[in-house]
């Protein structure tokens, strides 16, 4: 009987939500002034530029070459850094600490540039007895760091965006 009214409840719920017409949406925070830009890279082909180009089209943002009045996201920088975090009993590496950093700058129409940076850690247990699969985990995580970074950056951006228009 519980299961049958908990089944109900959920079908009624998403029913009652998709009726309505609320749906996620991505780019509703982005302000009209943002929704194009030019984005630079030193390396365009890089992963993170490639990440960073993908959040900005997931957030609806039109990419269009660099021209006069339209503001420009530059990655001027990445890090990545790997740390021991901790070591087994014969002194090999158990667990890293893996750390992406980027720094980027956004310049607006009017022409002020201000700096805007983004830090993701994350921890990887470094197990030796699977190395292929350490290997495909590694490159996993650093995609989804990656992804992360450019996430903030465009938060980031939108934030600067209002406290610009505040002043």
């Amino acid at each position: 009987m519980i299961k049958s009214i908990k089944a109900l409840f959920i079908v009624a719920s998403i029913t009652a939500l998709s009726a309505c017409g609320w749906h996620f949406q991505n780019g509703t925070l982005i302000p009209q002034e943002l929704r194009t830009l030019a984005f630079e890279s030193s390396d365009p082909y890089s992963e993170m530029s490639v990440a960073m180009r993908n959040q900005l089209q997931a957030n609806n943002v039109q990419l269009v070459n660099s021209t006069q009045g339209i503001p420009v996201l530059r990655i001027n920088k990445f890090r990545t850094n790997d740390e021991v975090a901790s070591v087994f009993k014969r002194g090999r590496e158990a667990e890293k600490v893996l750390m992406l950093e980027v720094e980027a700058s956004i310049r607006l129409a009017n022409g002020e540039s201000h700096p805007i940076t983004a830090k993701v850690n994350r921890t990887f247990f470094d197990n030796s007895r699977a190395a292929l699969a350490k290997s495909a985990e590694r490159d996993v995580i650093w995609n989804d760091m990656r992804e992360q970074a450019a996430r903030q950056l465009i938060t980031k951006m939108v934030a600067l965006e209002k406290q610009v228009k505040n002043k």
